[in-house]
């Protein structure tokens, strides 16, 4: 599983996790197999579910006339990945960071998702 496949991996994961108000280990559980294998799949997931509260202030933080409980759950999880990444993820160039984010956003957002998620990150 290369990088990109992994975050979209990572990404219906933790949406999953939100949407259902799961803990990690029962959704661990449930999607045992493979993928689970993958070093940098795990690192995102355990990542950003173990620093939730700080990555979502520092989202909050960075929101114009937006307020954090406002965003969907799916541009709020695909920030929360980007945003771990570009703190914790030193290997990771912030520009593949946001760019990744902003092809998710595309692709499982609506029209305007992309454009919002790449203003946010531009201000990190």
């Amino acid at each position: 599983m290369n990088r990109h496949q992994a975050r979209e991996k990572a990404f219906q994961m933790l949406f999953q996790l939100e949407l259902n108000k799961r803990e990690l280990p029962d959704a661990l559980k449930d999607n045992e197999g493979n993928a689970l294998q993958d070093p940098f799949l795990m690192k995102l997931i355990e990542g950003v579910t173990a620093h939730k509260e700080e990555i979502d202030s520092l989202i909050a933080s960075h929101l114009e006339n937006w307020s954090f409980d406002r965003l969907a759950i799916a541009e709020k999880t695909i920030l929360r990945i980007a945003v771990y990444e570009m703190r914790h993820m030193e290997d990771i160039p912030t520009n593949v960071s946001i760019n990744e984010a902003v092809e998710l956003a595309n692709k499982y957002g609506d029209q305007k998702s992309g454009k919002f998620v790449n203003g946010v990150l531009s201000k990190f």
